[in-house]
C-alpha cells in the first residue's frame, strides 16, 4: 500500500458514535437484541442519557452508552422506560471483566432513577408498589474468536454456584458481528447492517468476501439514507481506511463514493491493502494478551494452592493444640493438680491468653 506524504485526514470512530445516532440505534436494537419489546422501537423512543453517569463512573466508561427507551401503550401513552447499557468500545478480544463493568452501570442507573422518582413523589421508593426499571446490558463484540467470558455475573465470583443465593446475578447480551453472515446483513438492507459489514473487514479474506457482494444491493442500503446517518457512515469508512492503511487519496475516493451513495464501487481503484501488517500486529497483541492471561491464571492457581496449604496448616495446628490441652488436663486431674494450674500450663505451652486458655480447659475438665 502506498502512502502519501503528510498527515492522514482520517478519524477513528467507535461504536458509541454509531449508536449515538437514534436511527442506527433503533435498527441495531430491532435486528440484534433479542428483546420482544424492541421489535417496533422507533428512533424517537430512544433517549441518550450516558452523560448523566459520567461523574459516578469516570473516564474509563466514556466510550460506553446508556439509553433510556420509552414504550407506548395502545393509546399512545408512554409506559415506564426500559434502560439499555451498551459497552460499545471496539472489543476485538474477549474482556472477562465485562460483567463487573456492567453491574457498576446498573447500580448507578437504579440509584439515579430512585432519586429522580423521589423528587417527583417523596417517599415513593420505599412503597410496596414501587419498582425499578429493567436494564438490558449489551456488549458489541467485533472479534472473530468466540466470546468465552461467562455471561452471568455469578460466574465472576469465586465459588459462585455455592453461594448463588447471596450473589446478585444477571445475564448480558453479546452482539458478535461475526455470528452474522454477509448475506444475512445484506438482506436486512439497512444502514446499521452496512456498518456491521464494514466492521467485519479485519483482513484480506474479509475484504475479498465484501467485494463479492452485489453492488446494486449495497447501493440500495443507502438509497434513502438521511444525511445525518450518511455522515456517520462516512466516518466509519474513514476509520476503516485508516485501519487498513489506505493512502489519503484512496481514503478520499472511498469517502466520495459513500457520499455519492455508490457503495459497490468504493474499493475499485484501491491498491493491495496493508491488512497483513495490521493482522500481524493484532496476532502479536493477542498472543501477549493470552500469555498475560495464562500467567494470571497460574498466579491465581498458586495463590489458591498456598491458601489451601495455609488452611491445612491451621487445621493441623488446631488439632495439635487440642491434643496438647487434652493431655495437660488429663495429667492435672490424674495427679490432683488444680484447674488454675492447668490453665497456667495451657497458657505456657499453647501461647494462649488467660481467657482463651480457661475456656478450653473448662471444655476438657
Amino acid at each position: 500500500m502506498k502512502q502519501t506524504k503528510g498527515k492522514q485526514k482520517t478519524r477513528d470512530i467507535s461504536s458509541k458514535n454509531v449508536l449515538d445516532n437514534p436511527v442506527l440505534c433503533a435498527q441495531f436494537l430491532r435486528d440484534n437484541v433479542k428483546v420482544p419489546l424492541f421489535k417496533d422501537v422507533r428512533p424517537e423512543d430512544i433517549e441518550d442519557v450516558s452523560e448523566r453517569y459520567r461523574p459516578f463512573l469516570g473516564t474509563e466508561f466514556e466510550s460506553d452508552t446508556v439509553k433510556r427507551i420509552w414504550f407506548h401503550d395502545e393509546n399512545g401513552n408512554r409506559n415506564e422506560p426500559l434502560f439499555l447499557i451498551s459497552l460499545t468500545e471496539h472489543k476485538s478480544v474477549v474482556d472477562y471483566d465485562v460483567a463487573m463493568q456492567l453491574i457498576k452501570y446498573m447500580l448507578c442507573i437504579w440509584l439515579e432513577y430512585g432519586k429522580e422518582m423521589e423528587q417527583q413523589n417523596a417517599g415513593i421508593s420505599g412503597r410496596k408498589i414501587f419498582r425499578y426499571p429493567a436494564i438490558i446490558p449489551v456488549v458489541y463484540y467485533e472479534g472473530k474468536k468466540a466470546w468465552t467470558a461467562d455471561r452471568h455475573f455469578r460466574g465472576r465470583i469465586a465459588k459462585g454456584n455455592l453461594f448463588q443465593d447471596w450473589i446478585p446475578d444477571f445475564c448480558y447480551e453479546v452482539v458478535r458481528i461475526h455470528d452474522y453472515s454477509n448475506e444475512e446483513l445484506l438482506e436486512r438492507g439497512n444502514e446499521m447492517s452496512l456498518i456491521m459489514l464494514f466492521n467485519k473487514i479485519q483482513d484480506t479474506v474479509d475484504l475479498a468476501e465484501f467485494l463479492k457482494l452485489p453492488q446494486d444491493k449495497l447501493d440500495r442500503m443507502v438509497k434513502d439514507t438521511p444525511e445525518t446517518v450518511l455522515d456517520v457512515i462516512v466516518s466509519v469508512m474513514e476509520s476503516l481506511c485508516m485501519k487498513v492503511g489506505a493512502s489519503e487519496e484512496e481514503t478520499e475516493e472511498c469517502v466520495q463514493k459513500v457520499k455519492e451513495r455508490k457503495m459497490g464501487y468504493m474499493f475499485e481503484h484501491m491498491e493491495k491493502m496493508n491488512i497483513q501488517e495490521e493482522r500481524r500486529k493484532t496476532a502479536k497483541a493477542e498472543k501477549w494478551a493470552q500469555e498475560a492471561e495464562q500467567k494470571a491464571q497460574e498466579a491465581e492457581q498458586k495463590a489458591q494452592e498456598a491458601e489451601q496449604k495455609a488452611e491445612e496448616a491451621a487445621k493441623k495446628a488446631k488439632e495439635s493444640e487440642h491434643i496438647t490441652i487434652k493431655s495437660i488436663v488429663s495429667v492435672c486431674r490424674k495427679h490432683g493438680i488444680s484447674k488454675e494450674e492447668a490453665i497456667s500450663e495451657v497458657m505456657d505451652n499453647c501461647e494462649l491468653d488467660k481467657e482463651t486458655a480457661e475456656e478450653k480447659v473448662n471444655q476438657q475438665w
